[in-house]
């Protein structure tokens, strides 16, 4: 029996453990697929991924840093709370903390020659955050939630990283026209769109009476980050 922090990996954990890493490796693959013109090497993937593990840590503490101030700042019980917890500590720590890693792995890369590229980089961030952040949820609190993740959560920080690499990839493409104040605007919309959706996302999925919605939502943000995926991966350019 091996100890992974404090839990123990017995036989059932590792099923667990399994079931919380298939979902994350099956979008891994799909979005994979979708880079049709110039494939990228297998070594840049798996660094994203671990990259993506540890933007997942690194999240966790500027979490708890920006909590504390939240709580000294606001009463829990005022309305705005939950907005700021959600939106402004919650989503920013988590997509901030992928930006700047990704930022600094894939933005002088020589690998990154396509305007697709930004799209599977952030993608692969994203889902590395996400497969470690669902061991952890799935360890705790058992295979009923790897199943509900599975179906939310995990397609969920894969869609918020297709709107990341969208935005990310044209950054790139203007920052080598020498365009900088557009470079600069999609420079800022590949954390502030990301964060936005992640906001809502925790946001309605949190607040009582507003299931219908947050199902709403959830099919939307699905719909609309994989016909993003297609049209990015069709209309596909070199920069």
């Amino acid at each position: 029996m091996f100890h992974f922090g404090r839990i123990a990996l017995s036989s059932p954990n590792i099923v667990l453990i399994i079931s919380a890493v298939v979902p994350a490796l099956a979008l891994l693959f799909f979005a994979y697929r979708f880079d049709r013109v110039e494939k990228e090497s297998p070594g840049l993937l798996w660094n994203l991924v671990v990259t993506g593990v540890f933007s997942c840590l690194i999240a966790l503490v500027l979490e708890r840093i920006f909590g504390t101030v939240l709580d000294a700042v606001l009463p829990e019980n005022s309305p705005a709370y939950p907005v700021v917890l959600y939106f402004g500590v919650v989503a920013l720590s988590e997509e901030g903390a992928k930006y700047l890693l990704l930022r600094n792995k894939t933005w002088n890369s020589t690998e990154f020659n396509y305007r697709f590229d930004a799209v599977v980089y952030a993608v692969f961030v994203s889902l590395g955050f996400a497969l470690w952040e669902n061991i952890t949820y799935v360890l705790h609190y058992g295979l009923s939630t790897a199943l509900v993740r599975a179906l939310t959560a995990i397609p969920g920080h894969a869609a918020f990283g297709v709107f990341m690499g969208a935005f990310y990839g044209l950054d790139r493409q203007e920052d080598r026209m020498g365009r900088e104040k557009t470079s600069r605007l999609f420079r800022i919309l590949s954390i502030a769109c990301p964060a936005l959706l992640h906001g809502t996302y925790d946001y309605i999925a949190s607040t009582q009476g507003l299931a219908a919605g947050f199902v709403f939502f959830v099919l939307a943000l699905f719909l609309s980050s994989f016909f993003l995926l297609r049209r990015g991966a069709r209309e596909d350019r070199r920069i």
